[in-house]
Order: structure tokens, then C-alpha cells, then sequence
């Protein structure tokens, strides 16, 4: 896959660098900050299943035997260990390399689309929000989780200081909020929390059109 910018190549790279040390470094962030967070999303997969940024595949366990899981993820070193993840736990998934903002599959062909703690990391998160609307089917569930803006004032602040460095120099936004694009988008929001100073949203959307299931 080529890279469509220095940028991406650069950004591509540093993702590379991390995936070996990447599941120790999320170990306490997952503990005080996520809490049961991968399970409420990938609890709610349903059907034909795209997770979009797999990263090194910590939601894999989570996800019902019943669902047929498919897996895009932008860096090959963090899809290798992926990859190795499924194969250790017997995890049946498709596993490819593929850009959130230029998906490679038809319009309507999933039941589900997941995405967690990566559009932060995603250079055009609107278009990439607009690529998972695409391949999701009328009336398919949308289910999202990051970290984003907080509702405390205090912490925005911080967090402004803290974009003013990450983002220029490997990517990550503190400040977005998915949950205003989705529901631009027309997506109807079934479940919806936010909590830890409002630094965690996740929520489940419904696509229009088509009938729920």
C-alpha cells in the first residue's frame, strides 16, 4: 500500500515502531481509564463485522464466536501482531491491510462497523467516519469509542497543550467528539456513555433506512 503523503508515510512509520511495545503501553489505560469499555462495544457486534484500525487486535477475545469478523488495519507491523494474536487464540478473522478513509470493500456490505480508541489517530477522521457509514448496511449498527474532548474545562485546557505537540508529531487528537459527526450524519443514537472527567465516549448508532435486527 502506498502512502498518499509524506505525512501518512512518516505517521505510518511511527505506528510501525510501536506495535511490538504497544499492548504494555495500553495497559494502564486500560485499567483506570477504559474499563469494561472493549467488551460494551464488541458486545454489540452482531452479523458481518468490520473493525476498522484492528491495531494489535486487543478487542479480538471480546467479540461472540457468531460473528464474522473482519479486521482493517493501516500499519503492517501492528497487523502482523494482530495476526499473531488470532492465531494464538484460535480467532477466526480476515485480517487485511487497508486505509479507514478509503475502505476496499462495496457499499452496504457489513451489519457492524466497530472502531476503538483510533479515530483519534486517524488523519481525516470525518472521512473516515463517511467510509464506515458507506460499508455499513441500511439500519447496520455503528459502535465507537475514544478518548475525546473532556467536559471538564480544566482538562480541555490541558488537553489543547497536549495537541499542540502530539498532533504534529505522530498524529493523535485529544479533542475531537465522533458523536457530533454521527449524528450529522443522521445516525440515530441507541446507547450512549461518557464518563472518566468526560474523557471516554462510547455509544451504539443506528445507519437510517432498513429495519433494525
Amino acid at each position: 500500500m502506498s502512502d498518499s503523503s509524506p505525512r501518512d508515510g512518516r505517521l505510518r512509520r511511527y505506528w510501525d515502531r510501536q506495535a511490538e511495545s504497544y499492548d504494555r503501553q495500553m495497559v494502564f489505560a486500560e485499567r483506570r481509564f477504559f474499563a469494561d469499555t472493549r467488551a460494551w462495544v464488541c458486545g454489540q457486534a452482531t452479523g458481518d463485522v468490520l473493525e476498522v484500525a484492528v491495531g494489535t487486535g486487543l478487542n479480538l477475545n471480546h467479540y461472540s464466536h457468531d460473528v464474522r469478523l473482519t479486521g482493517v488495519e493501516w500499519s503492517p507491523s501492528m497487523l502482523a501482531v494482530a495476526r499473531r494474536r488470532a492465531d494464538e487464540t484460535g480467532r477466526r478473522v480476515d485480517l487485511q491491510q487497508g486505509d479507514a478513509r478509503t475502505l476496499g470493500f462495496t457499499d452496504g456490505r457489513f451489519d457492524t462497523v466497530v472502531c476503538t480508541f483510533s479515530l483519534c489517530a486517524i488523519e481525516d477522521e470525518r472521512k473516515a467516519l463517511a467510509e464506515m457509514a458507506r460499508v455499513l448496511r441500511p439500519g447496520g449498527r455503528l459502535l465507537l469509542a475514544d478518548h475525546v474532548e473532556s467536559s471538564a474545562w480544566p482538562v480541555r485546557g490541558l488537553q489543547w497543550l497536549i495537541d499542540a505537540f502530539s498532533v504534529p508529531m505522530y498524529g493523535e487528537h485529544w479533542r475531537r467528539r465522533p458523536l457530533r459527526d454521527v449524528r450529522t450524519m443522521g445516525f440515530d443514537i441507541e446507547r450512549h456513555d461518557r464518563f472518566k472527567l468526560g474523557i471516554i465516549e462510547r455509544f451504539a448508532a443506528r445507519k437510517p433506512g432498513g429495519s433494525s435486527r
